[in-house]
């Protein structure tokens, strides 16, 4: 039997994260290193750091909110104009078949964090095989930083604000 190591999601598995990313990373200072693709005024587009697929992205609020009626108008609309854009941003730069998008809102439908936000996740044609089912392992093809800088090139540049201008109160 082979064995394939992935030591650095036991950070996720064991729950290790404490803080809300959603809440700190938008302030920790280096995008790249966050993971951060893209900045709105409101919200923001961040890679999974555990993704499901290559390419995985979140889109969240920067205003820590746990259900979609606790968002502002604006909020709401940024949020889904975001997640528009990660897929022409995908569509561009790794040319996925097809997009599983959706939300885990609460503890007990799945969510790592109880901090609202999009998952957009690419999909091709035969990316599901037996791993994921008889070894319980994904195999992500790429490195995240590989995938973060061909995504990085496919988001339309703009002026860039500070976390803490973008980041609503």
């Amino acid at each position: 039997m082979k064995r394939l190591w992935a030591p650095w999601r036991m950070q996720f598995i064991s729950g290790g994260n404490k803080d809300c990313i959603f809440c700190t990373m938008p302030h920790a200072g280096n995008d790249r290193e966050s993971l951060i693709l893209y900045r709105g005024q409101r919200a923001f587009v961040i890679m999974n750091r555990f993704p499901y697929n290559n390419g995985h992205l979140m889109v969240a609020s920067y205003r820590h909110v746990v259900e979609p009626g606790e968002l502002s108008p604006e909020e709401l609309t940024e949020l889904m104009q975001l997640v528009s854009l990660s897929m022409d941003a995908l569509k561009k730069s790794i040319k996925p078949a097809a997009f599983n998008i959706g939300a885990n809102i609460g503890r007990s439908s799945g969510a790592g964090f109880e901090h609202l936000h999009m998952h957009v996740v690419p999909r091709w044609n035969g990316d599901t095989n037996f791993m994921p089912v008889l070894g319980e392992a994904k195999i992500i093809p790429e490195y995240l930083e590989e995938t973060y800088d061909k995504l990085k090139s496919a988001f339309p540049r703009m002026k860039r604000t500070s976390a803490k201008k973008a980041a609503v109160k």
